[in-house]
């Protein structure tokens, strides 16, 4: 049995290339697995579960297509889709996952994160990631039309350029010791996250011994290593 990981697929109408990779992956290189997991980013902004715009609803009928085969699809909020909601599991048969989540394969216990929560020396970032979270305002932004919903997200993302290009590349990238402290929490041996868009298999030293954190890539811009494929004794990154 295999289980596949992805994230920071973040698929949009400028995106077509990512897009119908993204499609044919879905509907033909996930057959045969036990599972998928998408961890976070799956599009590149969600404003709701009645945000219907190109490709939003051909991908929920792919994911559909994927659970009614019988395999597991958990997805995790990332910070560009963190309003998915139950419309969406309702309408593709996937599950909504807390972040961070732990997941047993095959014997192992694995650690599941967007990976956003680790990057904790950003401290603008957590503040308004806090902000955006918060059930009472994600309640009222749903409230607005459409159209308001994309005015004022098209001001947080113009606001968010402006202040990514002003920051160090360490400060955007996951803390050492955040990192430490939740495989610790959570008793694990490996951990898998996105959000850097850094793909790669660092080793980690939890009280002397040795584990692992696995980086997913992105399907857009690297467009490298962007796909974990677990089976039962091995383990790789690989690339769609």
């Amino acid at each position: 049995m295999t289980t596949f990981f992805v994230s920071d697929v973040h698929l949009s109408e400028s995106r077509e290339k990512s897009t119908d990779a993204f499609l044919s992956f879905l509907d033909n290189g996930t057959r045969g697995a036990s599972a998928l997991y998408i961890l976070g980013d799956l599009f590149d902004l969600w404003l709701g579960d009645d945000d219907t715009r190109f490709p939003h609803l051909f991908i929920l009928d792919a994911l559909k297509r994927v659970t009614a085969r019988g395999i597991s699809v958990g997805v995790l909020h990332g910070n560009h889709d963190f309003l998915l909601g139950a419309g969406f599991e309702k309408r593709t048969g996937c599950r909504l996952l807390p972040d961070p989540y732990v997941v047993d394969l095959y014997g192992t216990s694995v650690l599941l994160s967007h990976g956003d929560i680790l990057c904790t020396d950003d401290v603008a970032y957590q503040a308004y990631r806090s902000q955006v979270r918060d059930p009472e305002q994600q309640h009222l932004f749903l409230a607005l039309p459409m159209k308001q919903r994309l005015l004022k997200a098209a001001v947080l993302q113009g606001t968010s350029k402006e202040a990514v290009q002003g920051k160090a590349q360490h400060i955007m990238d996951v803390n050492k010791d955040a990192v430490e402290q939740m495989m610790l929490a959570h008793n694990v041996r490996h951990l898998v996250h996105g959000h850097t868009h850094r793909p790669g298999i660092h080793g980690v030293s939890l009280s002397g011994q040795t584990a692992t954190r696995i980086v997913l890539g992105d399907w857009y811009e690297q467009g490298s290593d962007n796909i974990l494929i677990w089976e039962k004794d091995t383990f790789r990154l690989a690339t769609v």
